[in-house]
């Protein structure tokens, strides 16, 4: 099976309107540049996007918000995006807020194919409201229920051409999970290598968990906050 595509244009054949997709990153750290770009290209729309966060106004997942191509986000962190922010009080942009750990553990849990799980992060406050509650060891927790989607949209910083994956420190973050919550896995890679070159003892992800895998280039790899002394 080839997994290699020349380009993000041709790695999302198949994404279409009304989809769900994962992103994976941090903050800006370890977006998928690239992909992301030509997500905007191509104007799809009325898209449900699962990410940690909603990236800056003109960078990342924020030109998808700036051009109206998402309906829904779930989240755990938006505090960047003004325009997110815009969207959100006016009611044109549905969001559903996660504790940071319980996103995390949400989508691990679909892609172990566990359906549900109850966790404490959130019982008390407006996160709870209209979810099953239930008390273990003397404390409520919340039911939560796992997270996949259409799509698995992640970068890595090394990838072979079987799709196995290197991350680069923090860009793990939320890249290595999603990977195994996709129905299709496309992984955006900076440098792709022809297979054995890769130590498998330093593979984060495993190629079994990716259907596509190309190289991007151009990386501005932008910086939230420069902190200057």
């Amino acid at each position: 099976m080839n997994k290699v595509y020349k380009n993000a244009t041709e790695a999302l054949h198949g994404i279409n309107d009304g989809m769900t997709l994962m992103l994976g990153g941090f903050g800006l750290c370890g977006i998928p540049e690239n992909t992301l770009k030509e997500l905007a290209k191509l104007k799809i729309k009325d898209l449900t996007c699962i990410s940690n966060n909603a990236g800056v106004d003109d960078f990342g997942l924020g030109v998808l918000l700036r051009d109206k191509q998402l309906k829904k986000m779930i989240a755990s962190y938006v505090g960047e995006n003004k325009e997110f922010e815009r969207q959100f009080l006016s009611g044109e942009l549905d969001v559903e807020l996660v504790p940071q750990g319980t996103l995390a553990e949400r989508i691990r849990a679909g892609g172990a194919g566990i359906p549900a799980f109850f966790v404490p992060a959130g019982y008390g406050t407006e996160i709870a409201e209209g979810k099953e509650s239930r008390e273990f060891n003397g404390k409520m927790h919340l039911l939560e229920f796992a997270l996949t989607a259409d799509f698995a949209i992640i970068k890595a910083k090394y990838g072979d051409t079987a799709g196995n994956l290197i991350y680069n420190n923090t860009a793990n973050n939320f890249n290595n999970m999603m990977a195994t919550a996709g129905k299709i896995t496309i992984a955006e890679v900076e440098e792709l290598v022809p297979l054995g070159e890769l130590n498998p003892n330093q593979i984060h992800t495993p190629g079994i968990f990716v259907q596509r895998i190309f190289q991007g280039k151009d990386y501005e790899k932008r910086i939230e906050f420069e902190t200057t002394q």
